[in-house]
């Protein structure tokens, strides 16, 4: 064998090694299919707002690693027999934020938070402000309307006030989860149940009982606490102008500022021209030319 065919062998041998040594590296470092799945609880079933998780509605799916979502559970012991803050989709992955405490129990307790209350609104016409568009999850703010108290006029005989901003709506009726078509038959809306703290549970229990309480429905991202003052029956009657006895008032301090400048001053005299100084002529002759010359006298 000639030293050519010698040197075309050896260098075939050294870059299939290299070849194969790169192949077998890449394969030992790249994940598997099996190796990048995780576990992962999703809901079987739709799962409404308040429920509970039975072991029949959930099972294992196996995911991508990079798209399992922030907070899934991997373990169905660890969903099973939770209250559902948020409604589930069948199919959807069970997310820790989306679940009660254990132990928390079902039903509307499990959706309150600790150191918060469930209150009740009864009056019927509470939400016909919103004609009936008021679902479980929103955000509301209650308003009051009272009548005058104690005789006193400042308010004209009754006021609205805003008494509480930015409150949940927990349940409306006995429903807990929005109906299909989002909306709500003001015929049969009872009771508005709100999330709040227990200072604005007494504000709400001494507002139903001595006043009316309406809601004003908020848009979910405004959570701003609006800057707002009572309303009054004397802003209604006397807007968009002021009363007659104000309007008076500011007409007759007018003219009262008008007449004790009376008579008005007199204008300063004219001042009279000052007439041109006199001046003398002085004739001049040059030969057989004669001029004239002007001089100011002092």
């Amino acid at each position: 064998m000639s030293a050519r065919s010698l040197l075309m062998v050896a260098l075939a041998l050294i870059l299939g090694g290299s070849a194969a040594v790169g192949v077998n590296s890449f394969m030992q470092g790249a994940p598997g299919p099996r190796g990048s799945a995780v576990p992962v609880v999703v809901a079987v079933v739709d799962l409404p707002r308040g429920g509970s998780i039975t072991p029949e509605a959930v099972k294992i799916k196996e995911f991508p690693r990079e798209l399992v979502p922030a907070g899934a559970l991997s373990k169905l012991e660890d969903a099973v027999n939770r209250g559902i803050f948020v409604s589930l989709t069948k199919g959807e992955p069970v997310l820790e934020s989306k679940l009660a405490p254990k132990g928390a129990g079902r039903g509307l307790a499990a959706l309150i938070p600790r150191g918060m209350r469930a209150y009740s609104v009864k009056v019927p016409d509470v939400a016909q402000g919103v004609a009936g568009f008021i679902l479980p999850g929103n955000r509301v703010d209650v308003l009051l309307s009272m009548g005058d108290i104690g005789g006193s006029n400042e308010t004209g005989g009754g006021s609205t006030t805003t008494l509480l901003q930015n409150v949940e709506i927990l349940a409306v009726d006995q429903k807990m989860d929005a109906p299909a078509d989002n909306k709500v038959d003001t015929k049969d809306l009872r009771s508005v149940t709100l999330l709040v703290n227990p200072q604005q549970a007494n504000l709400l229990d001494l507002g139903q009982n001595k006043g009316m309480l309406h809601l004003a429905l908020r848009n979910l991202e405004d959570n701003k606490a609006a800057q707002t003052k009572p309303a009054t029956l004397t802003d209604l009657r006397f807007r968009p102008e002021k009363p007659w006895d104000e309007r008076a008032k500011g007409v007759l301090e007018s003219l009262g500022k008008a007449l004790a400048q009376w008579p008005p001053e007199p204008p300063p005299p004219l001042k009279a021209p000052v007439p041109p100084p006199p001046t003398v002529e002085i004739r001049t002759i040059r030969g057989v030319r004669e001029g004239a010359v002007l001089i100011q006298t002092p």
